[in-house]
C-alpha cells in the first residue's frame, strides 16, 4: 500500500529564467500551451507545480520514465494516465491521484487501493461582501448542522476558518468520486471532531453523512500546512476489480511534504526544445502588478 502527500508553495515561488523554461520543457507540449494562455502569472505557476507534481508521481511511485508519461484529460479535464498501469498483486495496487491549488500552495494527494480526492482553501475575508452577507448568499451549501458548527466557531475570522474547512472536506469528497457541480452539497454532511485542527499533526476522526446515513468505509485526512491552509483529503473504497486493502482508518494518516523547487523536478527530463519567448510571456505576466501598483502610486 503506497500514500503520498505532497505540497509546493507557488505562491512565494519567483522561478528564475532558467527555472521557468526548465519547468517549461518538462511537461507536455499541450499543457505548456495551456499554462501559457492563463493571464495572471500566479495561476500560471499553480498549474506548472500541479504538473511537476503529477509527473513526478507517476515517475517515482509508478515506475514509469520521465519521457514516457503520456497524461490526458476527462471530460471534466480530471487528468489520468493515458495509458493506465498494470495492475498484477495486492502489492502492485492501482494507484488514485487528484490534485488541488489555492491561496500559495499547489497539493497531490495519491492512494493505492483507494479512491482519493483532495482540496485546499485558504482562509481569508470575503472581497466584495461582509462574512453575514457572504454566509448568507452560501446558504444552500451546507445543512444546519454544519452551520450551527461554523458559525458558533468563535469570532468571524474562526468561523471562516470553519467554514472554508467543511467546503474543503465536501470538495474533497467531491473530486474523488468524481462527480461535478451537479452534486447537491446537502446530501453530504460532515461531523467534525470536538479535537481541534493544530499544524503539527493529522486529524482523521472526520465523520461523513451521506443521505443522513454514515458512511464507514469513507476516511477524511485534515491537516493545516500553515495557520491559514487547510487541507483535506477523501479516501474512499475502489472499484471490485481490486484487492480490498487494509481499511485506511487502521493506518497512520499522512502528512504532507513541502517540495522546494529542486525536489520537484528531481527525476525531470526535458520533452520539448526551449523556448525562450516562453519567459518573455511569463516575465511579463509576473510584472503586471507592480506596473498597476506604480500607476496607481502616480495618478
Amino acid at each position: 500500500m503506497g500514500s503520498v502527500r505532497w505540497a509546493f508553495r507557488c505562491g512565494s515561488w519567483t522561478p528564475s529564467r532558467s527555472d521557468w523554461l526548465f519547468a517549461a520543457r518538462c511537461i507536455q507540449r499541450e499543457e505548456k500551451d495551456r499554462i501559457g494562455q492563463f493571464v495572471f502569472a500566479k495561476d500560471a505557476k499553480s498549474a506548472m507545480a500541479g504538473r511537476l507534481l503529477l509527473r513526478r508521481l507517476v515517475c517515482e511511485k509508478m515506475g514509469i520514465p520521465w519521457s514516457e508519461i503520456r497524461l490526458e484529460r476527462s471530460p471534466r479535464g480530471k487528468p489520468y494516465l493515458a495509458t493506465p498501469v498494470k495492475v498484477s498483486s495486492e502489492s502492485d495496487l492501482a494507484w488514485s491521484f487528484n490534485l488541488s491549488h489555492q491561496g500559495d500552495y499547489a497539493v497531490l494527494a495519491a492512494e493505492q487501493g483507494r479512491q482519493v480526492g483532495v482540496d485546499i482553501m485558504k482562509t481569508a475575508m470575503p472581497g466584495c461582501s461582509s462574512v453575514p452577507e457572504f454566509f448568507r448568499i452560501m446558504t444552500r451549501q451546507f445543512t444546519a448542522h454544519e452551520w450551527s458548527a461554523i458559525q458558533s466557531a468563535g469570532l468571524e475570522h474562526q468561523q471562516l476558518a470553519a467554514f472554508y474547512r467543511h467546503w474543503a472536506l465536501k470538495e474533497s469528497f467531491i473530486k474523488a468520486i468524481g462527480t461535478g457541480l451537479g452534486f447537491n452539497l446537502q446530501r453530504v454532511e460532515f461531523h467534525l471532531p470536538s479535537e481541534p485542527l493544530t499544524q503539527d499533526r493529522v486529524l482523521h476522526q472526520t465523520k461523513m453523512h451521506l443521505d443522513e446515513e454514515e458512511e464507514e468505509d469513507w476516511v477524511f485526512e485534515e491537516s493545516l500546512l500553515d495557520a491559514d491552509h487547510h487541507v483535506a483529503v477523501a479516501l474512499g473504497p475502489a472499484d471490485n476489480t481490486c484487492p480490498a486493502p487494509r481499511p485506511p482508518s487502521l493506518l497512520p494518516p499522512t502528512t504532507f511534504t513541502v517540495l522546494s523547487f529542486r525536489e520537484l523536478i528531481d527525476s525531470a527530463s526535458p520533452l520539448t526544445d526551449e523556448d525562450p519567448t516562453y519567459w518573455d510571456s511569463f516575465k511579463m505576466k509576473a510584472e503586471a502588478p507592480q506596473r498597476q501598483k506604480d500607476t496607481h502610486t502616480s495618478t
